[in-house]
Parts: C-alpha cells; sequence; structure tokens
C-alpha cells in the first residue's frame, strides 16, 4: 500500500500499504518522514503503503444509522495452503516471547544515551539522539543485535504535568519518524508537546537501523519509465523479469537477516523501546501501516499499553493481509481519483481542463499520450505522471498544484510538471531504502498468490473498474510472487488469547481510532474492522474527507478529540463524527509545492 505525510508509507496497499506521496503534513506542509510511493515503474517497484503519513489526516467511524459502503470481496485468489491455517503466532513464537523479556529487561537496565545528533538526521538542538539494542532474531537473544536510532525532545511543561514518553511512527513499512521531535514546536501538537516526550525513532532496516537496500539508488530511480494503465502481454513479461531480479537483489545485498524484517518483530522492537525509555506502560500513535504494528503490539502486549492512537486504519484481517488489501486500496484510489477531477471541473474556469470528471481525465490522457512519446524534461514519463497524480489521492494540498502543473504542460510549459513529477536524485537512496524495507516486511508477513496467472487474472479484472493505480500497487508488490523465504501468519488482531495463555483476566484499555470516509491508501472498511475487534476502541470518523492522516491537520473537531484522550485518557463514548475540512480553492497564483518524498509510500501498495 502506500501512504502520505506525518505518514509514511503504507506499503501495500500502495497499504499501506503505497509509500507514495505524502509525507507531508498538511497542517505544516513539512515532511515529517521520508514518504514512500507506489510501484509506478516495472523496473523499479515502488512501495504501496499500507499507508504512511504525518500527523493530520482524516478518520472515520461506524454509523448505525449510514453504514459505510461494503469493502469488495475478492473471491478469486486461491491462497496458498498454509492461509487456510488459524491466523495464529509462528511456531517459534514461545522462544521469541522469552527473547523479546529478554531484550526488555536489559534495554530497561541500560536505557538510551541521548547527546547531540549525528550531522545525518539534520535535527538541531534541542533535539537529541541515541540508539537503543534489538535482536536481530528474537528467538536467539543473546546472538546477532542491531541498533535502532532513536530522537527525542523533551516535553515543554512543568514537570508536575508530564506524562512521559510519546513515541510516533508514520507508517510504510519503511517510513522513519525521526524527524517527529519537530512537531512539537508546531501550533497544532504544542498542548500534547507540553505533557510529552515527543520521540521518534527509524524501525529495523529503515535509515541508520540497519538499512536493507535491494538494488542500487541509482538503478531504482531510475527515468523516465513506462506506467500503462492496460499493460500490454510484452509489457507483463517484464514487470515479471523485473520482480524476480528485484527478488534477487535483495537476497544478494540482504542475505539472511532478510527473513528478519517483519510486523511481529517491529512490534517487539517496539516493546523493548518502551522498556528502554524507561515507560512502565506505552503511549503510542501509529498511522497508516503504524496502526497495523501498533495494533499487533497491542495484541503481543496488552499491559503494556497506556494509551494509542491509530490515525488512517489499515484493515487487519488476517485474511486481507497483505494481497487484498492492495486490491481494496486499488479500488479506493480510483474513487479518490475522480474526486480530484470531479473538483477540477468545477473549476474549470480556472484550469481550463475540462467541465466535467470525464474531460478532465480525458486531458491527463492526453498529457500521458504526449509523455509517452517525449518524456517532460528527460526525466517525467508516464509512470512519474502517475507517481506524482497519485498523491492527489493521499492530500488535498495537491490538488490544485497538480491542476496547474497539468494544464501548464498542456499549454506548452513542462516546468511545473517536471518540477511537481521529476524524481531528485538526492532522494534516491532513501527512497530505494523504504521501498526495500516496504518489500521484505509485506512478503515475510503473509502468504501471496505464487502464481503469476492469479495476479494476472484479478488485476485485468480490477483495472476495467479501476485502471489509475492497479497496475502501478501490482508493480510495487510483485516480488513477493517470487520471494524465496516462508511466510508468515497473520496475527489475528485483538484476540488476545491467539498469541498463548495469560495469567489472570486481561484487558486492553481504550484506544482511539481515526479514519476519513473517503481515505484511499487506507480505505474506511479497515477502520470499521479494527473497531469491531477492540471491543473499547473509540472510532473518529472525518465525514465526506478523503486527506490520508489526520492529526494535526485543519480539522479542529479531529484534533480536539486527540488533544482530550492523550491528555485525559477520555475517548468520545464508541464512535463520533467530524463535519469534513474545508474542500481547497483554487489559489490566486502558484504556490509552493508541498514538501514530499518522490518515492513509493504506504503506505505503497498496501494497507
Amino acid at each position: 500500500m502506500r501512504a502520505a505525510a506525518l505518514y509514511g508509507i503504507l506499503g501495500p496497499l500502495s497499504l499501506s500499504l503505497a509509500m507514495s506521496a505524502l509525507l507531508a503534513t498538511p497542517a505544516t506542509g513539512r515532511p515529517l518522514a521520508a514518504p514512500t510511493a507506489p510501484a509506478t515503474i516495472p523496473a523499479t517497484p515502488t512501495a504501496s503503503t499500507r499507508s504512511a503519513t504525518p500527523p493530520a489526516g482524516a478518520a472515520g467511524a461506524p454509523s448505525a444509522t449510514r453504514p459505510a459502503p461494503a469493502a469488495p470481496t475478492w473471491t478469486t485468489w486461491s491462497a496458498p495452503p498454509t492461509s487456510a491455517a488459524p491466523a495464529t503466532t509462528p511456531p517459534n513464537d514461545a522462544a521469541a516471547t522469552r527473547g523479546v523479556a529478554l531484550a526488555a529487561r536489559h534495554a530497561a537496565q541500560r536505557g538510551i544515551a541521548f547527546r547531540r545528533c549525528p550531522r545525518a538526521e539534520a535535527l538541531a538542538a534541542p533535539i537529541t539522539c541515541g540508539k537503543v539494542s534489538v535482536p536481530l532474531d528474537y528467538a536467539r537473544p543473546r546472538g546477532k543485535h542491531i541498533s535502532l536510532t532513536v530522537s527525542r525532545i523533551r516535553a515543554t511543561g512543568p514537570k508536575t504535568r508530564r506524562q512521559g514518553a510519546l513515541v510516533y511512527n508514520p507508517g510504510g513499512p519503511g517510513a522513519s519518524s525521526m524527524a517527529f521531535p519537530e512537531y512539537a514546536a508546531e501550533d497544532a501538537f504544542r498542548r500534547v508537546a507540553a505533557a510529552y516526550d515527543f520521540v521518534g525513532y527509524a524501525p529495523r532496516g529503515v535509515g541508520r537501523s540497519a538499512p536493507l537496500s535491494c538494488q542500487r539508488p541509482s538503478a531504482y530511480a531510475k527515468a523516465p519509465t513506462s506506467s500503462p494503465p492496460h499493460p500490454t502481454a510484452a509489457f507483463k513479461r517484464r514487470l515479471v523479469a523485473r520482480a524476480r531480479a528485484y527478488v534477487r537483489g535483495c537476497v544478494r545485498r540482504s542475505g539472511r537477516a532478510l527473513a528478519h524484517y517483519t510486523t511481529l518483530n517491529n512490534a517487539r522492537d517496539l516493546e523493548v523501546l518502551r522498556a528502554a525509555l524507561g515507560e512502565r506502560r506505552l503511549t503510542f500513535v501509529g498511522a497508516s501501516y503504524g496502526t497495523y504494528y501498533g495494533a499487533v503490539y497491542a495484541t503481543l502486549f496488552p499491559r503494556r499499553v497506556r494509551r494509542m492512537v491509530f490515525d488512517s486504519v489499515v484493515n487487519p484481517a488476517p485474511s486481507q493481509i497483505w494481497y487484498r488489501d492492495n486490491l481494496d486500496q486499488s479500488l479506493a484510489f480510483e474513487r479518490r481519483w475522480r474526486d480530484w477531477r470531479r473538483w477540477v471541473a468545477r473549476h474549470h474556469a480556472v484550469y481550463h481542463l475540462g467541465a466535467t470528471a470525464d474531460r478532465v481525465l480525458a486531458s491527463y490522457d492526453t498529457a500521458r499520450r504526449r509523455l509517452a512519446r517525449k518524456p517532460a524534461g528527460g526525466a517525467v514519463g508516464t509512470a512519474q505522471l502517475q507517481s506524482a497524480f497519485l498523491r492527489t489521492g493521499y492530500n488535498d494540498a495537491y490538488w490544485d498544484p497538480a491542476a496547474r502543473a497539468l494544464a501548464a504542460y498542456l499549454r506548452g510549459d513542462p516546468e511545473p510538471l517536471i518540477e511537481l513529477a521529476a524524481p531528485d536524485p538526492a532522494e534516491a537512496a532513501d527512497d530505494e531504502n523504504g521501498n526495500a524495507v516496504y518489500t521484505a516486511v509485506e512478503c515475510n508477513d503473509a502468504p501471496w498468490p505464487r502464481a503469476w496467472a492469479t495476479w494476472d487474472r484479478d488485476n485485468t479484472a480490477l483495472a476495467r473498474r479501476a485502471p489509475f493505480e492497479t497496475w502501478d500497487n501490482v508493480a510495487m508488490n510483485l516480488p513477493c510472487a517470487f520471494w524465496p523465504l516462508k511466510p508468515g501468519r497473520p496475527l489475528d488482531v485483538g484476540n488476545l488469547e491467539a498469541v498463548g495463555p495469560r495469567t489472570g483476566r486481561v484487558t486492553l484499555p481504550p484506544v482511539l481510532l481515526l479514519s476519513a470516509e473517503r481515505d484511499a491508501a487506507t480505505p474506511y472498511a479497515g477502520a470499521k474492522e479494527l473497531w469491531h475487534r477492540l471491543p473499547g476502541s473509540s472510532l473518529v470518523t472525518e465525514r465526506k474527507a478523503g486527506t490520508h492522516g489526520l492529526w494535526g491537520g485543519p480539522n479542529d473537531c479531529v484534533n480536539r478529540h486527540v488533544d482530550t484522550y492523550l491528555l485525559t485518557g477520555k475517548t468520545p463514548g464508541r464512535s463520533a463524527f467530524c463535519a469534513p475540512r474545508p474542500e481547497p480553492a483554487p489559489l490566486p497564483e502558484p504556490a509552493p509545492l508541498p514538501e514530499s518524498g518522490k518515492q513509493p509510500a504506504a503506505i505503497p501498495g498496501t494497507p
């Protein structure tokens, strides 16, 4: 999947799991974490994430009177035999459980030595940085360890009002929250920052935390490339060949360590980080893919949960992880793509792209055909065009810049489109790293269809209804069809007995879920699924909105619910609804583009 700003990448869904776009918070226009984008080019798979997003998004909640549309059911996929087994923890879970307990005890004893941040992190005082050591394989806790980088800024309020550390994850898989402490100075976060230390970190494989790589960054960022909505048989053969080559690169560059980059280990790492911070219980905000592994953490370690906010929720049902989540994501992006086109059509007098959504699509298709013949600036082909316009599905902040760039290009001025869509060579290494982590985690987490015929059949049918993102999402996730490692079995999130017998009655404290009804990266049905799985949870829905990532955005109603919960522990009941944020208006003149990575996000292809 793919994902967006304070949000990261949601992989499978371009889930979350699409890394594409938007790692920029709508509130600030600044990225919190490096974005990851959907795989739009067969040569360079991009992350489709469950989603990655900075704090500033929208959420959705169930309504007894007006239920959200049911998610489509995909009946064509024949899963590998292992998927028929009940969703439980892996066979080595008992050893891993002992290993994480041992690692957490050692981390609590050692703590984290915070000091001035290395220059590579680009974080200035008073933010400080440190490291925490975690086992590569929790079943062998005395074996090889890796270091995770951590950042922190102390709470700004009086000591008597401080509530400890607030840990944030923006999604992916593959996004880092090392820059999260910078948000403490933003108006939208000041009240929470007065009470909490803001703590960010790079999960295993990301940034300087034992980084993964599957190919040379220059090869990953190669441009221009092609992205046909209805590929030919020859194009599909190249897609398969490139996916196989990508997998070979992952194995060659990462070796046996590759097997240990999983959601379960991300959740275990979070438990060790909690202990290292000296926190008895964890306060956590996760966005996009971060909602999934936060929910996995809550299932594994319910007694360690203090407060949790899940912003833009990935569908955690074991049968969805991750193949079906990506199919649902591609369908949801088609709806959001139409939302943008309708908005552009209403402002035909400004953009002159067409007075109906279909006419706007015709203008886009004209640009796509031109770029297929002659890439803009030698760097923007049809894949770069699609990846750039996918951002409109993540964040309303891209609606005006995208419309202006398309209109200018069709008038003969390619510069705004080049600025919007051309890859930045300076980001190539980070983008390649994020995509490698996305791929490893999603492929390791769960079974995927192994037969190309299944992918071809399901996605050819889907592309008839949802051509905009379907095949780009395939490109991002197809390496999982050829993954050489045995996949895990997704945890039955919310089933506190699924992880083995416990002593005494275990309950999970109330958690807060945020979702936007028209979120494409993490469709609203996923929030309702987690809401039902966590009986004490509260779902805050932003109606008729689709920006991915709600916390810290322009919706005061959503932000009040989050602030109240984090500061007092009170939820708005089982569900609450917020009116949509104002629809963007065309700007009187071009504005600076929101900052965001030009790589896959969430979140890429899956939730």
